[in-house]
């Protein structure tokens, strides 16, 4: 580990290499899992404060069951997670006409509706934060339905970090991933040689 301001920064996102690849995997990480997505309590409060306008990119399903159960729930845990149908999908998706679960969280922001993009946890995915100590730790989830995002970032030469520039920074903030990408490319370096 690495640790970039108050962060400890596993060298896997330097020599990982991922691209998400919904054409391969569907958005597989919407539908598979233990539980729902996990979200902070700021960040569940920012999704339901923003719920009418999200509520237009959300199946009928999912609205049935976020009315009867709630949006949200605490996991095993004792953390938020999103609430799942009964076939396993976030309440928060929807599958598009090329049948790819698409998150209407996501889909509301980007029409310019909501304020909030999606729960932090699935903006920085592969990439999962937890607090340890005063810092907060970064490291690369691996998954078996990531193969194609795996194989795709490999191909095209894009280390993690590379892929998640922008919630990176949306995150942390720009000179921090100014500073990440000067410790990623001198970590690399000394493989070079």
């Amino acid at each position: 580990m690495i640790i970039i301001g108050n962060t400890l920064v596993s060298e896997d996102l330097f020599d990982q290499e991922f691209i998400c690849n919904l054409s391969a995997c569907k958005g597989s990480c919407c539908i598979e899992g233990d539980s729902g997505a996990p979200v902070k309590l700021e960040e569940k409060e920012a999704i339901e404060k923003e719920m009418q306008k999200i509520v237009p990119y959300l199946s009928e399903a999912s609205l049935q069951d976020i009315e009867k159960r709630s949006g949200f729930e605490i996991d095993e845990d004792g953390e938020w997670v999103t609430t799942c149908l009964p076939t396993g999908e976030c309440n928060f998706v929807r599958r598009d006409e090329n049948g790819i679960l698409c998150c209407g969280i996501e889909k509301s922001f980007l029409a310019g509706e909501s304020k909030i993009r999606k729960p932090s946890s699935c903006y920085l995915y592969p990439i999962r934060v937890i607090k340890v100590g005063d810092y907060e730790a970064l490291n690369y989830h691996r998954w078996d339905i990531c193969k194609a995002a795996c194989a795709l970032g490999k191909q095209e030469k894009v280390a993690v970090y590379q892929f998640l520039k922008e919630p990176l920074i949306d995150r942390f903030g720009a000179a921090w991933y100014a500073e990440l990408t000067e410790v990623a490319q001198a970590f690399l370096d000394q493989f070079k040689k």
